[in-house]
């Protein structure tokens, strides 16, 4: 579960970190009234959409020569000016696709004096199963760029579970990134705060870019992201309070109702599977005859009928989608139960495209007896090889 920048910041916050003052601002008549508690003499306004590169974004409905969705400005007036102009608008980035995001929120903060620009970066790392810090003295927009093309400018290394943080780690950040004097002092406490918001919060990913050192010489976040393990949520009521759904993908949103996992990809093939590890196969093996995948589905090992059916019907709302094909390895969730699924799906939403059903494992044959006998047009698929080849000729005939 991702959270906006002012709700990433009110964490900080919570903890110590330091981070400028802001004000949120969802209506246009609030901005100025919300700008005007704010010191200067610049303020921030910052569209606020779950996607980063919103700085280098453009909107949809840009002015030419418009400035992307982080802007500097001068007076309360030109913050309120500014934040009304963003309000409502599709904002486009790198990560957003080219879809863009509609912002229904403004972030307005007090301006910083920018010394120095550093990134810095706590994730679990699959690996080795540990906390892993990521800092780099190039922070800001091109942190991608310095990734790609000069990987040499960033640290990282992994926390030992065992010990947890220790100081020497936070003095191995503040050295790499070239601070100085009492600021490596700040940079040992900062890593320490953020470890323990990390862990308490079980996040999944925390990012601070840019980490800056102002024109007084101390150590601020100027921008933050957040992740959480979203299998952790039920244990912090007030991050799950955080959660703003009208930035999720609504097939997601549907998904998670009926513990689906289910994520949407930009392909035409829609797919269902039971288990992560065959739905991953699945998609491999789409891209290899030479399409692509619309989605990640696995409906679990002990799907219902019920369960099958919101599935299909999830995957049949995507507009993209030109064919689908179900791949079914049946060892606790039996192949009737799929079958009869993918059944009353069909018979209650219809079938516009191309669908192949491939079934192997427990109770296979009186699985394919229901999808015989259903008078249904499905074609059915001896193995996964024969289901992929199958399904992508229907579609690109």
């Amino acid at each position: 579960m991702n959270i906006h920048e002012y709700q990433a910041k009110g964490l900080l916050r919570q903890y110590g970190a330091p981070v400028s003052d802001g004000r949120v601002v969802t209506r246009a008549e609030e901005a100025k009234t919300m700008a005007g508690e704010l010191d200067g003499p610049m303020w921030v306004v910052k569209a606020q959409i779950h996607a980063g590169g919103r700085g280098k974004g453009t909107f949809k409905e840009t002015d030419a020569g418009e400035k992307g969705g982080v802007r500097l400005t001068k007076s309360v007036e030109e913050a309120a000016e500014e934040a009304k102009r963003m309000l409502g608008r599709t904002l486009v980035t790198k990560q957003t696709g080219p879809s863009g995001k509609q912002v229904n929120r403004i972030y307005i903060e007090d301006g910083s004096g920018i010394e120095r620009e550093l990134y810095l970066a706590l994730l679990v790392d699959r690996g080795t199963s540990r906390i892993s810090y990521v800092a780099s003295t190039e922070g800001g927009m091109d942190i991608e760029e310095v990734a790609d093309k000069t990987p040499e400018k960033i640290l990282s290394f992994s926390v030992d579970p065992a010990t947890g943080y220790q100081p020497f780690h936070g003095r191995r950040i503040a050295f790499a990134l070239g601070l100085e004097g009492p600021q490596v002092k700040q940079c040992v406490q900062l890593m320490g705060t953020l470890y323990r918001l990390f862990l308490e919060k079980d996040m999944e990913m925390l990012e601070i870019n840019p980490l800056i050192v102002t024109d007084r010489g101390d150590l601020k976040c100027l921008d933050a992201k957040m992740g959480f393990d979203g299998n952790a949520i039920y244990r912090h009521p007030d991050i799950a309070e955080l959660r703003d759904t009208t930035e999720e993908d609504p097939k997601e949103l549907e998904a998670s109702k009926y513990d689906l996992n289910y994520i949407a990809l930009d392909g035409e093939i829609g797919c269902m599977v039971n288990g992560a590890g065959l739905a991953m196969a699945t998609m491999d093996i789409i891209k290899l005859y030479g399409a692509e995948p619309a989605n990640f589905l696995d409906v679990g090992g002990g799907a219902t009928k019920e369960k099958v059916t919101e599935a299909f019907k999830i995957i049949t709302s995507d507009p993209n989608v030109k064919g689908i094909l179900v791949n079914i390895f049946g060892g606790i969730m039996r192949c009737d139960i799929i079958a009869e699924g993918v059944i009353a799906a069909v018979k209650e939403v219809g079938l516009q495209v191309p669908l192949v059903v491939r079934l192997e494992g427990t109770n296979v044959e009186k699985g394919k007896e229901i999808i015989a006998t259903s008078g249904l047009n499905v074609i059915a698929a001896d193995d996964l090889k024969d289901g992929a080849e199958k399904i992508v000729k229907a579609v690109k005939s």
